[in-house]
């Protein structure tokens, strides 16, 4: 179990957004984030932001769905983005043939509902645990990682 590195309240959607742009700067290839939350928390408000960022970074703009009934799409982006929304899965191992086991090396992978990965889950993955507050009407993020990730997060924690 990754250790919990600090929370962020994120009072308006529009934090949330900033926080994916600031996510955005941070990742590199091989980052694997791993969005945790129920429905509506903000996890894919998050991923959009921060895929519009690096695609922004290339001067290209994109719509950005969510995965949710295609499981995937990927970004063609330096590197690849990977954004897989796992829900409707039900055996790790039909992630297995999403073939994500190979992009966790290569790509920036944003896995929403990482539960249904199981044990295929990277230990140096990053866990962004998205929470409801004041009944609903803002919301809190739980960063939980290893040390790597609380060294690369400084500035953002401290911000």
């Amino acid at each position: 179990m990754p250790d919990l590195l600090f929370r962020l309240p994120l009072p308006d959607a529009d934090a949330t957004a900033r926080l994916g742009q600031r996510m955005a700067q941070l990742v590199r290839p091989g980052d694997v984030l791993l969005l945790e939350g129920q429905i509506g928390a903000g996890k894919t408000h998050f991923a959009r932001s921060l895929i519009q960022t690096r695609l922004a970074a290339l001067d290209r703009s994109e719509d950005i769905p969510s995965p949710t009934f295609t499981l995937l799409q990927v970004y063609d982006a330096a590197p690849e983005i990977w954004h897989a929304d796992l829900y409707r899965l039900t055996h790790p191992d039909e992630a297995i043939e999403l073939g994500l086991e190979e992009a966790f090396d290569t790509a920036i992978c944003l896995i929403e509902w990482p539960d249904r990965l199981a044990d295929l889950a990277p230990r140096k993955a990053l866990t962004l645990r998205f929470e409801l507050t004041d009944a609903g009407a803002s919301r809190c993020v739980s960063f939980l990682g290893d040390v790597d990730w609380a060294e690369r997060l400084t500035d953002l924690r401290d911000a």
